[in-house]
Order: structure tokens, then C-alpha cells, then sequence
């Protein structure tokens, strides 16, 4: 994993604490409003990353982020409102407060538990990422500003890892706003051009 230890887990908890904030600001029209994310509204795009991360803080770790798990998370959500959920995020943030305080540096670098492909380190920043692109989904929707704090650093290595387990060699950019334009690409979010990196999802 190519950044810090103390990094990844500030900018996790960053990046929880600006998506319960987020969520805190949407009206009712807002959080049944359809996003980018084919099938979903802004409701279930909150739902299923406030509840994948509670499903890590409580120890679920299979099948995290699979289809069938993905959409257990969204379902166990539905119905709640925006303020239901902004107060789950804050109470799973609090409770990864803790979790990072246990791992140690070997933990940091040892296996992720779950089958994910990569270290305990390297799974941390993958929810950072999920969280930081999950916000701009529901920016996006409300046709919001792209906010780029605090996770563009944390989603442009993360992209970068996936991509180089795929076996692509290309150069990521700088963590800077022009960045944005080359993780919605690599995401599948928007269609990319001659030397643009693959979709991680394809």
C-alpha cells in the first residue's frame, strides 16, 4: 500500500465524518432523488456505504461487496430517513475509531480478513474510496459541487492498486482536481479516451 498507516485511517475518518454531514443536509426530495449509480436513488447509495461499514465494524466480512451483500445493506435501510442514517454513519464512525486503534503495524500489513485481494492497510483505503465516491454520487445527483476533500488522495491510490493488480501499467495523475475526471473513468462513471485507464469493475 503506497500511503501512510496514520493517512489511510485519518482520511477513513474524515471522509465518514463528511459523508454523515452530507447526509445531514439532504431534504426528502433530495434522498429519493435517482443517482448515477444504475437502479439506485441517493437514499440507497447512502445506505449501502453507511451499511458497509457497519457491516466491517461488526465483523461481516463475507461477501462484502458482492451484489448479494450489497443489496442486503441497501434493503435493511429502506425506509429510513437521511437524519436515520447520517446518525448510523456517525455511530459506525465512532466505533472505527476504535477498530483502528487495535491494529498494529503487522496487523496494518498482514492479510485483510473477507478474501479481499490485498493487506489490512490496503482494505482500509478501499472503504475510504468507497465513501469518497459514493459522496460525489450523491453530489452528482443533486448536481452539487464535486467536493475533492478529504479523499481524493485516498480514492487515486486505491484506483491505482486495483489497476495494478489488473495488470495495467499506465501512470495515475497527481491527487489533484483534475484527478477526479480519471477515477470517474477507471469507475466506469463516464466514458474515457485514448490512453484512459480500464474500469476497475469490467
Amino acid at each position: 500500500m503506497a500511503l501512510p498507516r496514520d493517512v489511510v485511517s485519518d482520511g477513513l475518518l474524515d471522509q465518514l465524518e463528511d459523508f454523515e454531514t452530507l447526509l445531514r443536509s439532504l431534504t426528502p426530495a433530495e434522498w429519493s432523488t435517482p443517482s448515477r449509480c444504475d437502479g439506485w436513488t441517493v437514499a440507497d447509495v447512502a445506505a449501502h456505504t453507511v451499511g458497509s461499514m457497519a457491516d466491517v465494524v461488526a465483523g461481516r466480512f463475507d461477501g462484502l461487496g458482492s451484489p448479494e451483500v450489497t443489496a442486503r445493506e441497501v434493503a435493511e435501510r429502506r425506509g429510513r430517513s437521511a437524519i436515520e442514517v447520517a446518525d448510523e454513519c456517525a455511530e459506525v464512525r465512532k466505533a472505527a475509531v476504535g477498530l483502528l486503534a487495535v491494529f498494529d503495524d503487522t496487523a496494518w500489513q498482514g492479510p485483510a480478513p473477507g478474501g479481499f485481494d490485498g493487506t489490512l492497510g490496503d482494505g482500509v483505503e478501499a472503504l475510504w474510496f468507497d465513501a469518497f465516491v459514493h459522496a460525489d454520487d450523491i453530489r452528482a445527483a443533486l448536481v452539487r459541487p464535486c467536493q475533492t476533500d478529504p479523499g481524493l488522495n485516498g480514492a487515486v491510490s486505491h484506483v491505482n492498486f486495483v489497476l495494478g493488480r489488473q495488470g495495467w501499467h499506465g501512470e495515475a495523475p497527481a491527487p489533484t482536481d483534475a484527478a477526479m475526471e480519471w477515477i470517474l473513468v477507471a469507475t466506469g462513471r463516464r466514458a474515457g479516451g485514448p490512453g484512459s485507464p480500464p474500469n476497475i469493475y469490467a
